[in-house]
């Protein structure tokens, strides 16, 4: 989805807590940047992104980091004149690094009577708790529309196509292959309000998530060209939470907060709290009031 959006640039943050109770057991970051090049060289349905991403992760308290980096390009392209219709492929590849911090680690065998006093025998080097490697990834998307309107897309995405060798005991442990299918459209309701509706599925090894649900967008003030929308809607992650979503759009902005309320067997520990998260997404609007608009999905 690198550069299918209808502006000059975007720009992206999100963060997130995940099951806070659980002594902070996932707190994530994003930012990203992507827009479209070559513009007049391609067809004017044509769209040619590319676009870069800064991630970190702090998982168990702090005690494992993850930073990485990646760059993006796709392609997609118009399947006709009008450009209702577009079928694109993108990659991605980017280094990631890995860090235990282990000031912040108790083992089994420094449990004393006076409680985690004792000496670990662990030993590790400066390579093992260090990891470092290129990760590669790939997707396709498929985008329509009937009447300019509505939007419809599909696509599916495989993550560590590489396989990258990841351990920090010096193993031969390499990180499985991650797939994931997504789907999503807009229908209209009425002559300016839409509902938006989406589903995510994916699986690793032995695991796999499927998320499903939807918003209304209700516009404000009216307005078709420039509209502030407000929307509402909750999506579900199947057999682990219900999650509540209000978003807010206006000008070149896009707000939005989550929450999930988890209702899975872990409940007890995390006093269904599974987590919050926010995002905000700026949009440049094409300067030149003539500009061909693309028909783009909302995610």
């Amino acid at each position: 989805m690198t550069g299918k959006f209808d502006g000059v640039y975007r720009v992206a943050g999100n963060y997130r807590n995940q099951w806070p109770t659980i002594n902070n057991a996932f707190t994530t970051a994003t930012a990203s940047v992507d827009f479209g090049i070559m513009k007049n060289r391609i067809p004017d349905y044509d769209q040619f992104g590319v676009g870069i991403m800064g991630f970190s992760d702090k998982a168990g308290n702090g005690v494992l980091l993850s930073n990485a980096i990646a760059l993006s390009i796709a392609y997609h392209k118009s399947l006709d004149e009008d450009g209702y219709h577009q079928i694109g492929a993108g990659f991605q590849g980017g280094f990631m690094n890995k860090r235990l911090d282990l000031t912040k680690v108790v083992f089994e065998d420094q449990l004393t009577p006076l409680g985690f006093t004792g000496i670990t025998s662990e030993i590790f080097n400066s390579n093992q708790i260090n990891v470092k490697y290129f990760d590669l990834n790939a997707g396709v998307l498929y985008n329509g529309t009937t009447n300019g309107y509505n939007n419809f897309y599909f696509g599916a995405s495989m993550y560590h196509i590489n396989r990258p060798k990841e351990s920090f005991q010096g193993g031969q442990y390499f990180l499985a292959a991650r797939t994931t299918f997504q789907a999503g459209g807009r229908i209209p309701v009425g002559p300016i309000n839409f509902f938006h509706f989406s589903a995510n599925y994916s699986l690793q090894a032995n695991a796999h998530n499927a998320m499903l649900g939807g918003a209304y967008a209700m516009n404000l003030t009216g307005d078709e060209e420039s509209p502030t929308n407000l929307y509402l809607g909750s999506w579900f992650r199947l057999g682990d939470a219900i999650i509540p979503y209000v978003g807010l759009e206006f000008g070149e902005f896009q707000f939005g907060a989550t929450y999930d309320i988890n209702v899975s067997s872990l409940k007890p520990a995390s006093n269904l709290r599974g987590g919050v998260e926010i995002s905000l997404i700026y949009i440049k609007k094409p300067t030149d009031p003539n500009a061909k608009k693309l028909n783009c999905p909302k995610f």
